[in-house]
């Protein structure tokens, strides 16, 4: 059965303590370092990687170097929770934090007629300071970089999911924000370094804890804001992060932080029983009451002692959301399908049925995580003529499974290996797979498909 990653959050997330917590736990310092260097992006004078200690606990620290031009100074902690401190010259103090933490929130387009890439290279240290990058300058950086599909959907899907909060935030679209604070230089390594870890350490599911937030006020280029601030609360509350307040005075959550978490998340859950494999802990750059460490833990899935009753499932809440159409077109009702199945829902159903003044009619069924539900309910709005969903939150208990590769005299294929409650196992071959076996053979599919079901019930007898 797969690994789950296990990110516990008890003491906050940030961009850069999930990057440390990642390479303490085993992603390779070299395959970072390569994607980095690919980015099309000025400023970048070095990866620093290290050790440390929070509060007695040994850490991983993972900081970006930008050259003197590029440079963004936070503020020390006082300056950044509003308290009057000193300051020298330029109003900045000498102490250095890490810009995930560099609270400069966008602006929209409407605030700024000049150019907004990183193609300023004559600019001044102050110019370059208040560089502007809009979403699609970032994704073309993304785009640009030496690192797998894989790595590239995760890092394009964070900032996708920040950008609409931030767009909320300031009442403008996703395409119309300005990105200071990350679409500073060491933000965006930061969220492109943590999408390559997850790939390179090859985990496909995540469980993340609660969100653990401070209290009070921050100061950033706009005034002073509330703790969670705007981009944070935005996130949590369109993606389904769960949220914990304690009563450390801080910022403890970052918009980097919370968009990353977002968008790594598989799991709601992790399982009743397990073994941990391996801990990373990643080291946050701010000094507060709590320990200020990321713990990256990866868990094995271990059935129930027999002692116990056991059933080998998890369970798990999902989201039904349902509404009776009355007036759309076959074609409509394929699109619509489509379009649900790209934006995460888990099933999709159509039942016949007779509605209002005896009209056929069909009543769409989705089920989904309750983080993908607004996203799900704004695509049925968008492709149905429906005005109305109804939505019920409901528990299933979920067999233990896992993908993993079954040999053919053919060649290979992917197939499903389901753990059924007495602990036997299952296999089901992949169709896509037998499909495309079946045509590299100039087999019948019949013939590949019986072929393929034989060597899965070979593979689950052993």
């Amino acid at each position: 059965m797969n690994n789950i990653l296990y990110l516990d959050c008890s003491s906050g997330i940030a961009g850069d303590m999930l990057v440390a917590a990642l390479l303490d736990l085993g992603a390779h310092e070299q395959v970072v370092r390569q994607v980095i260097d690919s980015l099309p992006v000025e400023g970048i004078a070095d990866i620093r990687i290290s050790h440390v200690e929070k509060h007695a606990l040994h850490a991983c620290d993972f900081d970006v170097v930008l050259t003197h031009e590029f440079e963004n100074h936070d503020h020390d902690m006082a300056w950044l929770h509003g308290t009057p401190s000193h300051e020298d010259a330029s109003g900045h103090h000498h102490g250095h934090l890490h810009a995930d933490h560099h609270h400069e929130h966008p602006h929209t387009e409407h605030h700024h007629d000049h150019a907004h890439t990183e193609h300023h290279h004559t600019h001044t240290h102050a110019e370059h300071h208040h560089v502007h990058r809009g979403l699609a300058d970032v994704l073309a950086i993304i785009q640009a970089a030496n690192m797998t599909d894989h790595a590239r959907e995760l890092a394009q899907k964070a900032f996708t999911i920040l950008a609409d909060a931030e767009a909320k935030a300031h009442g403008t679209t996703p395409d119309k924000v300005h990105f200071h604070e990350v679409g500073a230089v060491d933000s965006i390594v930061d969220i492109i370094a943590a999408s390559v870890c997850l790939d390179d350490l090859g985990i496909e599911r995540v469980a993340i804890s609660p969100l653990t937030e401070g209290r009070g006020t921050i100061r950033c280029a706009h005034g002073i804001m509330p703790i969670p601030v705007p981009a944070v609360v935005n996130v949590v509350q369109a993606t389904g992060l769960e949220m914990h307040l304690s009563k450390i005075e801080g910022e403890l959550v970052t918009p980097t932080g919370a968009a990353l978490a977002a968008a790594f998340q598989t799991e709601h859950q992790i399982p009743q029983h397990f073994a941990i494999k391996a801990c990373g802990i990643g080291a946050g750059e701010r000094d507060y009451a709590c320990a200020g460490v990321l713990r990256a833990m990866l868990l094995e899935p271990r059935n129930v002692p027999e002692s116990c009753p056991s059933t080998n499932t998890d369970t798990e809440c999902v989201t039904k959301l349902e509404c009776e159409i009355d007036d759309a077109t076959g074609e409509a009702l394929g699109n619509a399908m489509e379009r649900l199945y790209e934006a995460g829902a888990r099933e999709v159903h159509y039942l016949p049925l007779v509605a209002k003044k005896n009209r056929p009619a069909w009543q769409l069924q989705v089920i989904c995580l309750e983080k993908d539900r607004v996203s799900l309910e704004r695509c049925i709005f968008e492709t149905t003529t429906t005005i109305g969903i109804r939505r019920t939150t409901m528990e299933r208990s979920v067999l233990n499974r896992s993908i993993e590769e079954v040999a053919t005299p053919f060649g290979p294929i992917k197939a499903k290996i389901v753990t059924l409650p007495d602990g036997s196992q299952r296999a089901y071959p992949e169709f896509d797979d037998v499909s495309n076996l079946a045509h590299a053979s100039h087999l019948p599919l019949q013939d590949a498909w019986q072929l393929a079901q034989g060597c899965c019930a070979t593979r689950s007898s052993h």
